[in-house]
């Protein structure tokens, strides 16, 4: 159903007007899709960093982060003397990938960019979650295990047990997540595999544990991660998850 405003068209969704084009229009410009990209990690970065990685000079990058943020997509963070953006939230960075479904792929400009697009299909951070081969990777064995039922990725009884071993899972506590505002778990739609990965306060729990016993690194530029040895042989002997490429 579609009503039409002052100077706008509203949409009607879950029984609320909403407005497409404000974020249709922050969305718009390449230079911020670029800034946007390098935050689906859910890290905080400088203005000058995300101007880098756009191309644009600093006059130009306050203005695309100032229409991010008028947006709701973006938000600033004073940290001292400087001033750090991040996604809003972590749905942001769900709809982000969601969306990444409908967009037409890049044309590879270089050996460079089809290095980085490769890595990132690999293994990457949807926010705060695995993503990538590596995230429905992981989710699969989940499910193959018996710890999560699709297609929503709930979990089950043997996941509580499962999840909470020390040697065959990543030793979280269930019972105090399932206690948070956050979903549990959910499926999030991954753009590069099209198949579901874990997210929720479980998937970020996943993601947490890998970086804290050393499986998985942030990479020091982009958003992509890398598989350590240990990781690869913990995903490989633990779970059946291989990364091939």
């Amino acid at each position: 159903m579609v009503r039409s405003l002052p100077n706008r068209v509203s949409t009607i969704v879950g029984g609320v007007a909403v407005d497409f084009s404000v974020v249709g229009r922050a969305l718009a410009a390449p230079a911020r899709s670029a800034m946007l990209d390098l935050l689906m990690d859910g890290s905080s970065r400088p203005a000058s960093e995300l101007a880098a990685v756009a191309a644009v000079q600093a006059p130009t990058a306050s203005e695309h982060l100032g229409v991010l943020v008028d947006a709701g997509l973006v938000r600033v963070e004073p940290r001292g003397r400087q001033r750090l953006y991040r996604l809003t939230d972590a749905t942001v960075g769900t709809a982000l990938e969601q969306l990444g479904h409908l967009c037409p792929p890049t044309e590879v400009a270089s050996l460079r960019h089809s290095r980085e697009q490769r890595d990132l299909a690999r293994a990457r951070l949807c926010y705060d979650h695995l993503a990538g081969r590596l995230g429905v990777g992981v989710t699969d064995a989940f499910v193959a295990r018996g710890w999560l039922n699709g297609p929503d990725l709930t979990v089950t009884d043997a996941g509580r047990a499962g999840l909470s071993n020390t040697v065959v899972g990543v030793d979280v506590d269930i019972d105090a997540l399932a206690g948070r505002r956050r979903p549990l778990s959910r499926a999030c739609a991954d753009w590069t595999e099209r198949r579901p990965h874990l997210a929720g306060s479980l998937g970020a729990a996943v993601a947490s544990v890998g970086f804290e016993r050393g499986w998985i690194r942030r990479r020091r530029s982009g958003r992509g991660l890398d598989v350590t040895s240990a990781g690869e042989r913990m995903l490989r002997d633990a779970w059946g998850v291989t990364l091939a490429g």
